[in-house]
């Protein structure tokens, strides 16, 4: 009896084994794993060009407001604003001259209020972004700091006494002629911008400076905002021994630039300070050269992040096209290096790009619908966290600008100068600008086929695009098979599928120069996801057979019959 009842012990216990092994290796355990911000699908608001509800050609916060349940109609659940907080506007709202104000032109605290208790009680979070790589120079620290050499305020920027000679040369961004130190007459010294003139960049170095910034952060925190996106932040430390760099370090100023000196020392101090003690997503803009500096950002156990923003796949679009082989190898390469530890971000587009599905998809009449929804459906199958930016939901297009009195952006227009200054073609860069200026995801919203889109009653601060009345929400709410609703559609099939969250991404059809095809797996379930990122029937070769699989979504009203799939066509398939 004894030995029956030892072999039964002994029989449960193989089993648990077994069965946690199995369980730990199908199974995403809620303790460990699942938190809110890997759920979230993220949808990116630029209020400058969202809604104005004013009138005066500028979107604004009550016009956000007015438009809350267009948001969660769509199925998203965390929103990333754009900067709000007061700004000369040099850099449209990215050079804050007050952290702790809202501008002018986009309301008042009271409306910011409402905007926060509008989304929460629709169930959307409110990720907003902390611009601390740099100031606006009319911000009260840059005006103390540059107005004498013994300000208390001198070490908040980085600054190059003049009788020193000329500091070694920094690449700007934004620059007319790309130099980043900037001579200042007032104390006879230089100040460092990596972006516009008006954009002094602060020092880190500084322990104050970090205090001051900790403190902003819990001031929004305590609001109840729900997260932040560190805008330009891999470029936040600095090596002040300032060293000569090689000649031409520029073409790859990210391997100088990013991820210097002690900054994952201020990001873990950050974390114990602030981000430790509210529930809030956080994430950096940029991860690095490599993947060892991204999992230095956001594996759990450095108590630095949640999430990486990783370029490599959003500079990708080019004018002349872009390798569908590269775009796979970019995304597997990242995936495959966050299996087991840290997460990302998943995203095309942007307020710094131009129109989603002008540079990934086909935006000529014949495409721009199927296309549009072939992106959707590449980034709400991918695991990470997926970012898409307002717009794009109706595939908005790019502008059609041709002339440069038509573009806005600081860093355009200052590059325009640069051109004409060294004799460039500037018709060829008319002609580049107008595929990948950043004015033209900054175009007003289209809401409707009414004057301005709908987006204002008075005169819009940049050109509306002139196929607002045919792409435009009004209209695409009332058709069924609009790119709005197709949006709609992945959305949900996101959110009700964690296995499109968590599960494992596992490449086929590698070599295939048009089609994306993969799988995600988890729990026993498996999907199948085809794309076909070109404007020509693509074959597509895989071992699976679908014959017996489900079709769970795809832009075409039909499934596939055969191998080859349709120009753009996007289908995903639950398998047996």
């Amino acid at each position: 009896m004894r030995k029956a009842v030892y072999q039964i012990i002994l029989s449960i216990t193989v089993l648990m084994l077994v069965s946690s092994m199995v369980y730990s290796q199908n199974t995403v355990p809620d303790t460990s794993v699942h938190k809110w911000w890997k759920e979230a699908i993220v949808y990116q608001v630029y209020p400058r060009s969202f809604k104005d509800n004013d009138g005066d050609g500028v979107g604004d916060l009550k016009g956000i407001i007015s438009q809350l349940d267009y948001i969660k109609s769509l199925g998203v659940n965390v929103v990333w604003l754009n900067p709000i907080y007061n700004s000369p506007n040099d850099d449209n709202g990215y050079d804050v001259s007050d952290y702790r104000n809202i501008m002018k032109d986009f309301g008042t605290m009271a409306d910011f209020d409402l905007l926060l208790k509008g989304m929460h009680e629709r169930g959307l979070k409110l990720v907003m972004d902390l611009v601390v790589n740099h100031s606006s120079d009319e911000h009260e620290w840059f005006k103390q700091s540059r107005s004498s050499r013994t300000s208390p305020y001198r070490n908040y920027y980085h600054w190059w006494n003049a009788e020193r000679g000329k500091p070694p040369y920094r690449y700007s961004l934004f620059d007319v002629n790309h130099d980043a130190w900037r001579y200042d007459s007032l104390t006879n010294a230089y100040y460092l911008h990596f972006f516009s003139q008006k954009q002094p960049d602060l020092n880190w170095e500084n322990p104050k400076l970090r205090q001051e910034v900790y403190s902003i952060m819990k001031f929004w925190a305590n609001k109840g905002i729900d997260g932040f996106r560190l805008d330009a932040f891999q470029f936040a430390a600095k090596d002040t021994t300032w060293p000569a760099f090689p000649k031409g370090f520029e073409k790859n100023f990210i391997q100088y630039y990013g991820m210097q000196g002690n900054l994952h020392g201020y990001l873990q101090e950050m974390n114990k300070e602030v981000l430790s003690k509210y529930d809030v997503m956080s994430v950096a803009e940029g991860a690095g050269s490599t993947f060892e500096d991204a999992h230095n950002l956001v594996d759990a156990d450095r108590h630095e992040l949640n999430m990486a923003y990783a370029f490599d796949g959003v500079d990708l679009a080019k004018p002349e096209g872009y390798s569908v082989l590269r775009l796979k190898s970019i995304f597997t390469k990242w995936d495959s290096a966050f299996d087991e530890k840290g997460w990302l971000s998943i995203f095309l587009a942007n307020h710094d790009q131009a129109r989603l599905v002008s540079r990934y998809g086909n935006d000529s009449r014949q495409f721009r619908d199927v296309s549009a929804k072939m992106l959707m459906t590449f980034l709400m199958t991918m695991r990470g966290t997926p970012y898409y930016y307002n717009g794009d939901e109706l595939g908005m297009t790019n502008a059609g600008f041709t002339k440069i009195e038509d573009y806005r952006d600081v860093q355009t227009i200052n590059e325009y100068k640069r051109q004409k200054s060294i004799g460039a073609s500037l018709p060829a860069y008319i002609k580049r600008i107008g595929f990948e200026s950043r004015d033209n995801g900054r175009t007003p919203f289209q809401w409707n086929n009414q004057a301005n889109a709908g987006f204002t009653s008075g005169t819009p601060w940049i050109k509306v695009n002139p196929n607002y009345k045919t792409i435009n929400a009004a209209a695409q709410e009332k058709d069924l098979n609009s790119t709005l609703n197709y949006f709609r559609k992945v959305v949900k099939l996101r959110k009700d599928n964690l296995v499109l969250v968590y599960g494992k991404y596992t490449l086929l059809d590698k070599n295939n120069p048009n089609v994306y095809a993969y799988t995600r797996e988890l729990d026993g379930k498996k999907m199948l996801i085809l794309l076909n990122f070109s404007g020509k029937p693509a074959v597509f070769n895989t071992d699976i057979n679908i014959r017996n699989a489900t079709l769970l979504l795809s832009n075409y009203k039909k499934g596939l019959e055969s191998r080859a799939l349709l120009p753009y066509e996007a289908a995903v398939y639950l398998l047996k």
